[in-house]
Parts: C-alpha cells; structure tokens; sequence
C-alpha cells in the first residue's frame, strides 16, 4: 500500500536547490519541497510546517493538528515503522 506520512519541515538542504530536511518520527530526510513552495526563495518560509511526504516528494501541505492527528493514526494501524523503515531506505 503506498501511502504518504506526515513529515516536519526542520531545514532547508544547502546541498540541492528545491530540498529541506524532513523529520518523520524522529528520522530525517532530504524531501523535494518544489510541490508545496511558491518558489524556491519561499522555501524557508516553509521550515516548521508540516507537509505529507510521499516517495521523497512533499505531495501538500497540512496543519500541525491534521499532520499529528494523521500520525497516531498510522501509529494504531501499526503503519508508521514500515515507512519509516522505508523512509531510511528510500
């Protein structure tokens, strides 16, 4: 089943124009931001939002309390390890 998870936008990612790091559970991760920013000058407005992340892409944004309410979701389902793991592994 392919599902996005909701991921914390901590940094931008100095490395490649369009990326941030993203904290999943605790895990970061390099995430193409370009879906979800205006432009690429507007991709620090974004750090400390939450968007839902899907194949290393962020797919859209969420509000905090949709984005954790989503997490213990996935959480109960027992869903959240499996793409964690899947996250690292990417």
């Amino acid at each position: 089943m392919c599902i996005g998870i909701p991921g914390q936008i901590v940094a931008l990612d100095g490395a490649q124009a369009g990326t941030a790091w993203v904290d999943v559970c605790g895990v970061r991760r390099s995430v193409n931001i370009m879906l979800v920013a205006e432009n690429e000058e507007a991709g620090t407005a974004l750090i400390g939002h939450w968007v839902l992340v899907h194949v290393g892409f962020a797919m859209s944004r969420l509000d905090e309390d949709e984005a954790l309410e989503t997490l213990q979701l996935l959480q109960e389902m027992g869903e959240v390890e499996a793409d964690v793991r899947g996250f690292l592994g990417g």
